[in-house]
């Protein structure tokens, strides 16, 4: 596992961004963030696990929602700097705020636009209190 981790180009923070993407239909779902522990992780069980950077600690995936993502398939790309998650959104909801994708907002005539409806209210999601 080590010659696998250090193929892989790291930013300054020991990071690199993973994009998850539906294996079957290729919709990008989000993007976040992986370390070292994190992609060893994700290749151990199978399942999603990120860095947050915000909480300053491994995110599995679904850990709070229910929601994971299950691996397809694990690509590197040419930089060796960007990770593509072949993902099986489990529960259909990728987004926190209970969207499928985190990326449902499109600009138009110079605004954002919501194209993606809330499949699940995150209050139902996460509790009240979220």
């Amino acid at each position: 596992m080590t010659d696998l981790l250090e193929q892989v180009t790291w930013n300054q923070d020991g990071l690199l961004p993973a994009i998850a993407q539906d294996w079957r239909t290729g919709e990008v779902l989000m993007m976040a963030w992986m370390n070292r522990e994190a992609l060893l992780r994700t290749i151990e069980t199978g399942q999603a696990v990120y860095w947050s950077r915000s909480r300053r600690r491994l995110w599995h995936k679904g850990e709070s929602s229910g929601h994971f993502q299950r691996i397809k398939s694990i690509r590197l790309d040419c930089d060796g700097d960007t990770l593509l998650l072949g993902i099986e959104q489990l529960g259909d909801i990728a987004c926190h705020t209970g969207r499928r994708s985190c990326f449902y907002r499109e600009l138009r005539q110079g605004a954002w636009h919501t194209v993606g409806q809330v499949l699940l209210d995150p209050g139902v999601i996460y509790g009240p209190d979220q």
